[in-house]
């Protein structure tokens, strides 16, 4: 099989409410861009995708929309998400080469209804994937992040990404107990929002608020007060204004999602047989997804719930790796069939 028969033949997607990423057997992770299109109004004829389109955001001019497919985790524009898979498809396949073989993997939050699991298979296929199929985005996240899955033992992942949050216990390839929840980085966002508003008057963007969630957001007590300037506009007045802000009432701020998140985890581990949550005593709790990496989030879901919190090397990748190597996998198991069907339950 040639380089680029390779190249377009597997492909593992994070299909992320934020970030778009996709893994390639061979290759690794060769797109990572954020999940929007730039669009034309009226004609609907597509300006921007990912990184380029994102700077659009907020700022068009009446003529140009910029929209975000997927919303919570699931796709809210289909004919959008359809595109914005079918331009990051064509950006790695050379030029002139027609895809006759591609098979696409997609890890979905296990949350999602049979309506909206049919909307993410239409919409790859309708992108050109001859061969589509779902795998739930803890179990992938798992593989992605070198969890021995297969073992007989129980292995615990959170994984917070965009829209969602899915925590799971898996073992022998199965899922032993497993709970979503459709919360995310984009509730961390919209809490910093809701909060600069009400306390300060202040008006911020989406885009200011994730800035913020990233340079200073936390989620347990620090050494260290960080501080930071806002810029947005007045509530009142409607006029430009700054404002600083510190690490303690952004902290505060994100209380409320942050407990969410802790809770759903609690309630993971209550449900686990107890042979089972003594493997998860041992092991720890792995967290994978772009949510995991606000700071000091680990340290308290361990302090929460006295299980040790291991966040991986490349969180944001986990999903698209797994998903990818999935394909691998199971040429790996052809020979257990009821290892490959119990990852497809």
């Amino acid at each position: 099989m040639g380089f680029f028969d390779r190249f377009s033949t597997d492909i593992g997607i994070d299909l992320g409410t934020c970030n778009t990423l996709i893994y390639v057997r061979g290759k690794g992770i060769v797109i990572d861009e954020p999940s929007v299109v730039a669009v034309e109004k009226g004609t609907k004829r597509i300006l921007a995708v990912g990184s380029e389109a994102k700077n659009m955001l907020e700022k068009t001019p009446s003529n140009i929309i910029a929209i975000r497919p997927l919303a919570d985790g699931v796709i809210s524009d289909i004919d959008s998400c359809e595109r914005m898979i079918k331009y990051f498809i064509q950006k790695i396949t050379p030029k002139h080469q027609i895809i006759k073989s591609t098979r696409m993997k997609i890890g979905i939050p296990s949350c999602v209804t049979d309506v909206e699991r049919r909307a993410v298979i239409e919409a790859a296929l309708k992108a050109g994937a001859k061969e589509v199929e779902v795998i739930e985005e803890s179990k992938a996240a798992a593989i992605g992040a070198k969890i021995p899955i297969f073992e007989p033992a129980g292995h615990m992942i959170c994984d917070i990404g965009g829209g969602t949050a899915e925590i799971s216990v898996i073992s022998l390839g199965g899922m032993v107990v497993t709970s979503s929840i459709r919360v995310g980085g984009d509730k961390f966002n919209e809490a910093l929002v809701k909060h600069v508003k009400s306390v300060h008057n202040l008006i911020i963007s989406h885009q200011a608020a994730e800035r913020l969630k990233i340079q200073i957001g936390n989620a347990a007590p620090d050494k260290t007060i960080e501080k930071m300037e806002l810029k947005g506009t007045d509530a009142i007045t409607g006029l430009p204004r700054r404002l600083e802000i510190d690490s303690v009432e952004v902290r505060e701020a994100l209380k409320e999602p942050v407990r969410l998140i802790v809770e759903e985890i609690k309630n993971v581990i209550s449900q686990t047989p107890p042979e089972l949550a003594s493997d998860i005593i041992d092991c720890g709790i792995v967290m994978t997804g772009g949510g995991s990496m606000l700071k000091g989030l680990p340290k308290l879901i361990s302090k929460e719930t006295g299980v040790p919190v291991i966040l991986v090397e490349n969180p944001l990748e986990c999903v698209a790796l797994g998903a990818g190597q999935a394909f691998e996998l199971f040429k790996d198991m052809s020979t257990d069939r009821s290892v490959y069907d119990s990852l497809n339950d």
